[in-house]
């Protein structure tokens, strides 16, 4: 037999005896963990969606705390999960190609060093990212704005999503922000456990101030009487704080009131309302168009 023909032999008995050996473990092994991943990913948007039904089918106006933290942990798991994953499938292949770990160990640290100093950026996200989670700062569906180093302008819309890495918020427009949490300097949450609805009602200088609080009075009294809508959302009857400030011809009263978390514009738009009617019915004219201390 010729000996290009042995050599022929030889080499394609030890590519099969490879595939079938080492290969074939490889590719069952791949297929273990995209089939894994995708579980995991399944397992936990169904959870989600189970947090979603229950949400829609409950009573509540507003999602509790305790539902907000788990749909952010479940993400976060799943993250986590996929990652560890990757990592536990990629040395099991390096077991398998018999790679000698001794020799890796000063290419790696090298690498090390380099990823080190260049996802630096990316190990601040994810630290910045597990407080927020842990610290339960907020959560999903929560109202939030957030104040990002670098950034002129503040974020203000509500979370659609918190990872490790990002918190993505979708504003009153429509639009979606993608931030990373190591940006964050400072979050305020507009939706935890109870917000306060603020709403400042200017009135002339010349208008009797008396008649004016006892009109507003009147309107706080019968805000959870003859609103049912506003009566949902209210935690407590509508109190006014007295003068909030003075300008030129113009007295600023302020009325509070307490609601349910994210609640808060929506009962200033209709206490504006029924601050309106109250004081056109009474003669009362406000000195000009009345305003919360908050925008939505």
């Amino acid at each position: 037999m010729p000996i290009r023909q042995r050599w022929h032999d030889l080499w394609a008995s030890e590519v099969g005896g490879w595939i079938i050996d080492k290969g074939l473990r490889i590719v069952l092994l791949l297929i273990g963990a995209v089939l894994a991943s995708r579980f995991i990913t399944w397992a936990a948007r169904r959870v989600t969606r189970r947090l979603e039904l229950g949400f829609a089918a409950s009573d509540a106006l507003v999602r509790s705390e305790a539902s907000k933290h788990r749909q952010a942990v479940a993400s976060v798991i799943s993250w986590v999960s996929v990652v560890l994953l990757c990592v536990v499938v990629a040395v099991q292949i390096t077991g398998i190609l018999d790679v000698p770990i001794g020799s890796l160990v000063g290419p790696a640290a090298v690498l090390g060093g380099a990823l080190g100093f260049g996802a630096q950026k990316v190990v601040q996200d994810l630290l910045s990212g597990f407080f927020i989670i842990t610290e339960k700062q907020y959560g999903f569906g929560d109202l939030v704005q957030l104040s990002m180093s670098g950034a002129l302008t503040e974020a203000l819309g509500t979370v659609e999503e918190v990872t490790l890495r990002v918190t993505k918020l979708r504003t009153a427009n429509g639009e979606v922000f993608t931030v990373p949490n190591g940006n964050i300097v400072r979050s305020l949450n507009l939706s935890k456990d109870w917000a306060r609805a603020v709403v400042d009602i200017p009135v002339p200088t010349t208008a009797d101030l008396n008649r004016v609080n006892e009109v507003l009075h009147q309107v706080c009294e019968r805000a959870m009487e003859t609103d049912t809508p506003l009566r949902d959302l209210l935690l407590d009857e509508p109190s006014i704080m007295g003068v909030e400030s003075l300008e030129v011809g113009v007295v600023n009263l302020r009325m509070v009131a307490r609601t349910l978390p994210g609640k808060q514009f929506e009962v200033g738009r209709r206490l504006r309302i029924q601050v309106v009617r109250a004081l056109a019915s009474a003669g009362v004219v406000t000195a000009g168009e009345m305003k919360s201390v908050e925008t939505p």
